[in-house]
């Protein structure tokens, strides 16, 4: 018996396509093609086939114009971002998202501002928090 395929999460060909679907905001096969690196070389059918698995797995919508389906995103980039780093720092990082950071903060050579920039959206929400 064959594993269903997940539908919580992208694979990278996946998440490819939706990131220029985020971009687009919406689109046709050729369009997201269109939008991929010339050096990509896929077949206009690997594309189709590939947004029809993103259809199935409910992260697009698509609606029909003509002969020409026309995709959009069902959930925002901000909700996948949301819902991968959950999951990460669950499996990865036992729930625990101070462990999280400290290793992005540890494996990035993170500049003054960088940090800076960090430290600012940390003392906002702590002041969120506060109120």
């Amino acid at each position: 018996m064959r594993k269903r395929k997940s539908n919580e999460f992208l694979t990278e060909v996946e998440l490819e396509f939706m990131t220029e679907l985020w971009k687009l905001g919406e689109g046709s096969v050729r369009d997201i093609l269109a939008c991929l690196p010339p050096d990509r070389k896929l077949a206009y059918t690997s594309c189709a086939t590939i947004m029809r698995i993103l259809d199935e797995k409910n992260f697009v919508d698509s609606r029909k114009e003509g002969k020409t389906f026309i995709y959009s995103p069902r959930l925002t980039k901000d909700t996948y971002q949301s819902r991968f780093l959950r999951n990460l720092s669950d499996k990865l990082f036992d729930g625990t998202p101070a462990s999280l950071v400290a290793r992005l903060v540890d494996e990035y050579d993170l500049s003054k501002q960088d940090l800076e920039e960090i430290r600012a959206l940390l003392d906002g929400r702590t002041t969120d928090d506060a109120t």
